[in-house]
């Protein structure tokens, strides 16, 4: 039998196909895999970031709407802003989705030791009964008074008073939290940056935060505080 004109592969023709389709193979799956870390590493790094963001958006829009307020302590009226290195207490409104809409005093500040610290907000109602104290409610001191009463002492996600009063966490894990004030305080000439602000007759121009986790750093956040009458 003639088999010149029959058509069909060679054994080495075979093997040299399924080489060819076993390197594609390999290739796509070796593609796939680095696919698949780049994804879960783009993931990792979007959950360290959203801490941050979350954090950096939050102070912008409170610190941004800080009023120009006083509320009375101990029969006397006392300016609410107060600022220090590592805490800072103002007053902004928030919405309510949050709480009871209105202004609160907000004070922000770092609890635990160690290097991994915790960012904690506590929230009060600029209210008369609020300020008091009561029930869960711890009554409001001043900031520049050295309060002695301990919020850390509370646990970070209370919410009492029908939300006129609560704690929440604002960023975990904490390694670097500065705060820094300008503008022209009390007995100065001219303007100028403040490690703290305390027992001052007016409000700083900017408000310069350094926030920074175990994890990830963070561009500063200088925020303008609006204008006093």
């Amino acid at each position: 039998m003639n088999r010149r004109g029959m058509s069909g592969f060679t054994l080495i023709e075979l093997v040299i196909a399924l080489a060819i389709i076993g390197l594609i193979s390999l290739l796509l799956f070796s593609g796939l895999r680095l696919g698949g870390r780049s994804w879960e590493a783009v993931e990792t790094v979007g959950e360290r970031l959203s801490g941050l963001r979350l954090a950096d958006g939050f102070l912008r829009r409170t610190l941004g709407q800080t009023r120009p307020v006083s509320a009375v302590y101990d029969g006397q009226s006392v300016q609410v802003f107060a600022g220090e290195s590592e805490r800072i207490e103002w007053a902004a409104p928030l919405s309510e989705h949050i709480g009871l809409s209105g202004l609160y005093i907000l004070r922000l500040e770092l609890e635990g030791t160690g290097e991994a610290r915790t960012l904690v907000l506590t929230r009060r109602l600029l209210h008369p009964e609020i300020l008091e104290g009561g029930g869960e409610v711890v009554p409001w001191e001043p900031m520049n008074k050295h309060d002695e009463t301990a919020l850390s002492d509370l646990r970070a996600d209370l919410d009492t008073a029908d939300g006129a009063f609560g704690r929440a966490l604002l960023l975990k894990d904490v390694s670097r939290f500065e705060l820094a004030y300008h503008g022209l305080a009390d007995g100065d000439s001219e303007p100028d940056w403040h490690e703290e602000w305390l027992e001052q007759t007016r409000l700083p121009n900017l408000v310069r935060i350094r926030l920074e986790t175990t994890e990830q750093s963070w561009p500063d956040i200088v925020v303008a505080l609006p204008d006093q009458p």
